[in-house]
C-alpha cells in the first residue's frame, strides 16, 4: 500500500527530465508512486471505482503524450491532483446519476495511550468510529482531511489543488478533527492524534 521510495523534489525533477526524453522506466516509477493516491482522490469525487481508475489512466496517458513539455511543470504533484480533479468533475457532468456504493479507506492514526490492555480490539473499534465520523463530514471538509491524512499532502499543496487558502485548509482540518474526536470520545477515554500540520 505504501510506496517504498520517497520522491524528493530532486528525484521528482530528475524523473521529469528522464520522462521528457522518453524514458519508460521513469514514467512507470512516476505512475507507481502516484496512481493509487490519485485514484483514491478521484474516487472521493466520483464515488465510482471504475471511473476513478479510468480518470487516472487518462491523466497519465496525457502526461506521456505531452512528455516533451513535462519539465515545464514546476509543481508536478499539484499538477497531477488538479488534472485529476478537473477530469473527475468533467466525468461527473457526464455521469450525473452515479450512486455512492463503497466505504472509506482506513485512516492511519497514532494512539496516545500505549498502556491500554486490549490494544488491538480498541484500535479496531477506534478505526470503525473514525471511519463513521469521516463519512459524516461535509464533502469539502472530508476531502481536505483525506488529502492531508491519507495522501500526506502539505496544506499549501491542498490549497493549490482546491483553489482555496491555506487558512481555509487549516480551518477545515480543525473542524474535521473536532467532529471526529467528539465521535471517538463518546466511546473511549482517550483520543488519537488525527492531525499534524504540514506547512
Amino acid at each position: 500500500m505504501n510506496n517504498p521510495i520517497v520522491l524528493t523534489d530532486q528525484l521528482l525533477h530528475s524523473l521529469q527530465q528522464q520522462i521528457a526524453v522518453g524514458d519508460q522506466r521513469a514514467f512507470r516509477q512516476l505512475f507507481d508512486h502516484y496512481a493509487e493516491k490519485l485514484t483514491r482522490f478521484a474516487y472521493s469525487i466520483l464515488k465510482n471505482k471504475e471511473g476513478a481508475t479510468e480518470i487516472v489512466d487518462e491523466v497519465f496517458v496525457k502526461i506521456w503524450k505531452q512528455r516533451e513539455s513535462i519539465t515545464e511543470i514546476q509543481h508536478l504533484t499539484t499538477y497531477l491532483y488538479t488534472a485529476t480533479k478537473n477530469a473527475s468533475l468533467n466525468f461527473l457532468s457526464r455521469k450525473a446519476n452515479e450512486q455512492i456504493t463503497d466505504s472509506f479507506d482506513f485512516i492511519n492514526i497514532q494512539l496516545q495511550d500505549e498502556e491500554c490492555p486490549d490494544q488491538q480490539m480498541i484500535t479496531s473499534e477506534i478505526f470503525k468510529s473514525i471511519r463513521a465520523a469521516v463519512e459524516e463530514l461535509p464533502p469539502r471538509c472530508k476531502m481536505i482531511f483525506k488529502l492531508v491524512r491519507e495522501d500526506g499532502l502539505k496544506y499549501q499543496e491542498v490549497a493549490d489543488i482546491l483553489h482555496i487558502s491555506v487558512n481555509t485548509v487549516d480551518a477545515q482540518m480543525v473542524i474535521a478533527v473536532k467532529k471526529i474526536s467528539e465521535k471517538v470520545k463518546g466511546h473511549f477515554d482517550f483520543l488519537p492524534r488525527l492531525v499534524t500540520r504540514r506547512s
